[in-house]
């Protein structure tokens, strides 16, 4: 679920981005205080997103907006339906124009290549994750995005769970050193995160076997058929993780194998935002 207070935050520095000094063209064309409507037209299939954030940016401008959703976020969305219909002063219909569009249609776009991914699950208990391949400043709604398609959040930041990858590993002297200093720290610091821990190789799986301590375990480009034996030595002990090239055309591979999760960066970063245009219902004087 988006945060309140961090959608605020973001929307308000999205906004001084794009107006800064003021929006001139709007300011110098339509006086204060014109009311007017305003429909969000779908040019594109694929699943919607991002209903929630324009509501969001429209009232953040214009208290007194009235926003009518036609589709709720998570919906399939058909070239030429409508999502919603906005009234609002005409000021903050074209000043907040942009940055709607910009965060509907790359939510879109990543919810849609999120569906795919977990369509291609139905049936399986394996679960598609993402990862911290995000857009600065945008992570909030691309992973928003990422829950609207289907798929499940991994961790939010660097702040939310311990993740000790290659490099932790081979900066700490070894996979044991690193779980070791990591629970040490996690007392000392009184912190509660849970702990995943990056595996190349069978040996590997067996060195966090043995100094356990862990939450999870992630099999890092272990292809399909090497998959069934670490699970066989992890016998459920913990939660299981594949990463690395993980595509639409392997997923269900992995699938089969019975692991926990395949977290896939590919649904954020390789997704291509969706055509959505946002157009004034002038009603002709009668």
């Amino acid at each position: 679920m988006l945060q309140k207070e961090a959608l605020e935050q973001f929307i308000s520095s999205a906004l001084a981005e794009d107006i800064g000094s003021g929006d001139h063209s709007t300011l110098a064309s339509i006086p204060a205080g014109v009311r007017g409507n305003a429909q969000l037209k779908i040019k594109e299939n694929g699943i919607l997103a991002g209903m929630e954030v324009a509501a969001a940016i429209f009232r953040h401008l214009d208290p007194e907006t009235k926003f009518k959703p036609l589709k709720k976020d998570g919906d399939e969305m058909i070239f030429g339906e409508l999502a919603f219909e906005v009234e609002a002063s005409v000021r903050t219909l074209l000043m907040a124009e942009r940055l709607v569009l910009n965060c509907m249609q790359r939510m879109s776009g990543i919810a849609s290549l999120t569906r795919k991914y977990t369509d291609k699950l139905k049936g399986y208990r394996t679960k598609v994750l993402d990862t911290r391949k995000t857009t600065p400043n945008f992570r909030m709604l691309e992973k928003e995005a990422v829950l609207i398609g289907g798929g499940v959040n991994h961790r939010i930041g660097l702040y939310d769970m311990i993740m000790l990858k290659d490099n932790h590993i081979d900066f700490s002297g070894g996979i044991t050193p690193a779980v070791n200093n990591v629970v040490a720290y996690l007392a000392q610091q009184g912190l509660n995160l849970k702990i995943e821990v990056e595996a190349r190789t069978l040996a590997d799986v067996q060195e966090i076997l043995s100094v356990g301590q862990v939450h999870r375990i992630m099999l890092d480009n272990f292809t399909p058929e090497q998959i069934p034996p670490a699970l066989e030595l992890i016998q459920g002990r913990y939660e299981t993780e594949a990463s690395g090239g993980i595509t639409l055309e392997n997923v269900e591979a992995y699938a089969k194998t019975g692991v926990d999760f395949v977290s896939v960066g590919a649904i954020i970063h390789h997704a291509v935002s969706l055509d959505l245009s946002l157009k004034a219902v002038i009603h002709p004087n009668k």
